[in-house]
């Protein structure tokens, strides 16, 4: 793909195409710590960050401007499991089959746990930091974000804006670096958690006044995204089985293995008070949506094992 046919599939026509990609993730289509690629909201101890950033349009060599990436989190007897799973490539994914294990053993405890280990839904997109007051040194660079549902359904919102008699709005493709908006990331605490609730997309701007020397330059920056779900990027599934067993132990059948194994498997949420009375440069909370902001630091915790 040129940057001239990426110009042209903008706007109205790009917004179409990724709505439709949209569509197709509604209907079911659907460990980067040391990657200094990926930019990550900077907050302080009591939850509260602020930045601007610009989403923006596919890579050469992608259709969409996002990908989607499935990761499990949970923490077991043996320790931590986070890992890539391999259903993101539509692979059989050992989590997953032990999961379906407990859910169909009828014992309302395995499907507590099967819950636990659910697997949860991460995009990463390209992005362009345009205001990070933590981190100065960031603006005006092309990172990976990699982020949850909850920023998601803002980036639907403005392409499949409410129908709203009072304040209509026309869709928006807030991926185009020419008729897209710059998003207002924000997150604070609310009860316990961290919420990026109040973050939103300001007004209509075009990026370095539609100067296409400058939006092409820019473009040519980004990122590859489809390379990040490439098969080479996640583990064997013998390798994520032979993890799943230390964490959590499959010497049992589902039918007993709550009374003999006893695996309490924990959700992050539940656990991560546990684990922060040992680390106590651990402070924030996050949550499920937004779990991927501490990965980096549960990441940690398992490589210490």
């Amino acid at each position: 793909m040129s940057f001239n046919n990426l110009k042209k599939n903008m706007g109205m026509n790009g917004l179409k195409n990724i709505q439709n990609e949209l569509e197709k993730l509604n209907k079911g289509n659907n460990n980067n710590s040391a990657d200094d690629r990926y930019w990550k909201l900077t907050s302080d101890k009591s939850g509260v960050g602020a930045a601007i950033i610009r989403f923006l349009p596919e890579s050469e060599g992608d259709s969409t401007p996002w990908i989607l990436l499935y990761e499990h989190a949970f923490q077991g007897p043996g320790g931590w499991y986070i890992e890539k799973s391999l259903t993101t490539i539509n692979g059989k994914d050992p989590v997953s089959e032990y999961n379906s294990e407990l859910w169909n053993s009828g014992i309302d405890a395995n499907k507590d746990i099967a819950r636990k280990q659910k697997r949860n839904a991460r995009y990463i997109s390209n992005i362009l930091v345009i205001k990070d007051p933590a981190n100065p040194e960031n603006e005006g660079k092309v990172f990976l974000f990699k982020y949850g549902k909850k920023i998601f359904d803002k980036i639907k919102g403005a392409m499949f804006p409410e129908n709203d008699p009072v304040d209509q709005k026309d869709p928006m493709n807030p991926f185009c670096p020419w008729t897209g908006a710059n998003f207002k990331l924000k997150s604070k605490r609310v009860d316990g958690y961290i919420s990026y609730d109040s973050s939103e997309f300001s007004a209509q701007e075009a990026l370095f006044d539609s100067d296409d020397s400058k939006i092409e330059a820019l473009w040519k920056t980004q990122h590859k995204l489809s390379d990040l779900i490439d098969a080479s990027q996640f583990k064997s599934y013998e390798q994520l089985k032979a993890r799943l067993d230390k964490v959590i132990g499959l010497k049992t059948t589902a039918q007993t293995r709550t009374v003999e194994s006893k695996p309490e498997a924990q959700s992050v949420r539940e656990s991560i008070s546990e684990s922060a009375e040992t680390k106590s440069d651990y402070t924030s909370s996050f949550s499920d949506d937004d779990i991927s902001d501490d990965l980096d630091y549960l990441q940690a915790l398992a490589n210490e094992e």
